[in-house]
């Protein structure tokens, strides 16, 4: 009979314990399910974009990696004060010293891609070309990394830190002037800037990338001499932790080659299906072509003997683009001659880089390389590591001595070699052009792509140094004398 109230006691207790748990999870339950958007701000120098379409962004630090698409791949964009972007576009007539055109600001138009080319004579498929000027990379790049599917407005959560510095734009209005502080004024600036920044502080810059549409040269200004070409904005302490993707790398370790933007920016992946049919067919009744102007002036120049053997050859195509010659510029035409041609000449001009190179693999048209630095050693996220496969290299080691008959090269390659390397130069279409910014191409890989997963596979890299316990500062900069030089690797 005494046992009876303790066991009445215990079921009691039973009981309370059961609805303390079901209260608890209850609670926990609608903590989980609460928004917190209202009580949380994101950083104040932050754009706000939408994340995989989740109206709080804040919670993306709470998915499960395996399962997060955009794990490893978030990226935060700085907001830069706008006289570091928006304001040169809005002054764009500042911005035509340096270049053939009487008036750039046309080519802002379309979020950078130019006008759009409205009668392509048949010589296009559909209407996502444009009058595209080379400079404008930055504008398009920035303009494609708002729509990135892994944007984050927190910091803390990003792999990478996108700089929107118009670098290209900003340097070319003074390039042609003696005065070396106002060359250097606004990359000054612009470190002096991000070096505030809480971002800054977690990495010391070495997780921040930036885009250039000019070669990365331009701002390696190495002397304080008026006669020296470019900024030194790449050589200033706080630049020198981050890195550059530019359409031309410098030997420096953290300068980064991207493709030079073309006339084709496909807003759908059927365009470019489209398209690659086209010149999978086109008839080719030029062996080869060379489109371009001789450089007289620069000793070292290969091109005074490319244009004489290809105007001695009834097998060559010559566009002469000296000033007034011929429509070097109009995309109708460049790319109606790349596409008559079975190989086009890409030898260096004023620097080893040209944007021909990817004009004329988009119209399917074998490039010929005289030089390492023309694209071996720049573009290794974009084209082939086996250059066999894609291209013809002929070394120009010393201009005086070379006496290669480039004619002779070209019909001594078997036809199935030739076709092969086509179609491979074909298959390469979808990573060397940027897409419209407007619109994605979800089962291809453009430029803009391939760019920033090879710029999140660096900075990776650095932070793996990092975690074990290795100065990232050792070889992040350093440059490579070797980078340009002749080498076996490329025989």
């Amino acid at each position: 009979m005494e046992e009876k109230p303790s066991m009445i006691t215990r079921s009691c207790n039973d009981h309370q314990l059961w609805f303390a748990i079901l209260i608890s999870f209850l609670l926990c339950t609608l903590l989980l399910c609460f928004d917190y958007s209202s009580t949380f701000h994101g950083p104040k120098n932050g754009v706000t974009f939408l994340l995989n379409k989740q109206k709080n962004p804040f919670f993306i630090g709470t998915k499960n990696p395996i399962t997060d698409s955009c794990n490893g791949r978030y990226v935060y964009i700085h907001n830069l004060p706008t006289r570091f972007n928006h304001h040169l576009l809005e002054n764009c007539h500042s911005l035509t010293r340096g270049t053939d055109k009487p008036n750039m600001c046309p080519y802002m138009e379309n979020l950078g891609l130019g006008p759009e080319i409205e009668n392509s004579q048949g010589v296009f498929t559909n209407k996502s070309w444009y009058e595209t000027n080379q400079f404008l990379l930055e504008v398009i790049f920035h303009n494609r990394m708002r729509k990135y599917e892994c944007l984050t407005n927190d910091s803390s959560l990003a792999s990478a830190i996108f700089v929107p510095f118009y670098a290209g734009l900003d340097i070319s209005r003074f390039l042609w002037v003696s005065n070396l502080t106002v060359r250097d004024s606004s990359g000054q600036d612009l470190v002096q800037w991000l070096a505030k920044r809480p971002e800054w502080k977690r990495m010391w810059g070495r997780d921040h990338f930036l885009v250039s549409g000019r070669i990365s040269w331009d701002f390696r200004r190495q002397y304080d001499d008026e006669s020296y070409w470019g900024s030194k904005f790449r050589f200033l302490p706080q630049s020198m932790n981050m890195s550059m993707l530019a359409v031309e790398a410098s030997s420096w370790n953290n300068d980064y080659a991207i493709p030079y933007p073309t006339s084709f920016h496909p807003s759908e992946e059927s365009e470019v299906f489209e398209w690659q049919s086209k010149i999978r067919h086109q008839k080719r009744p030029y062996l080869f072509t060379f489109t371009g102007a001789p450089r007289p002036e620069l000793e070292v120049s290969i091109r005074g003997k490319i244009i004489d053997q290809c105007r001695g050859s009834s097998a060559c195509k010559f566009i002469d683009c000296s000033y007034g010659k011929e429509q070097c510029d109009n995309p109708i035409n460049v790319m109606k001659v790349f596409g008559s041609s079975v190989f086009c000449l890409q030898p260096p001009g004023d620097s080893y880089t040209r944007r021909s190179i990817f004009d004329s693999m988009l119209a399917g048209c074998i490039p010929v390389f005289f030089h390492p630095g023309t694209a071996y050693s720049q573009y290794k996220w974009f084209l082939p590591k086996i250059r066999t496969k894609y291209s013809v290299y002929i070394p120009v080691k010393d201009v005086k001595k070379w006496n290669v008959n480039v004619e002779k090269v070209l019909m001594g390659i078997p036809e199935n070699e030739v076709v092969a390397m086509r179609e491979e130069v074909i298959k390469l279409i979808p990573g060397i052009i940027y897409a419209d910014p407007k619109s994605t191409l979800h089962n291809l890989e453009d430029a803009f792509d391939l760019a920033v997963k090879g710029i999140l596979e660096r900075i990776e890299k650095v932070r793996e140094a990092i975690r074990n316990g290795r100065d990232p500062s050792i070889g992040f900069a350093d440059e490579d004398h070797y980078k340009y030089t002749f080498s076996d690797n490329y025989r």
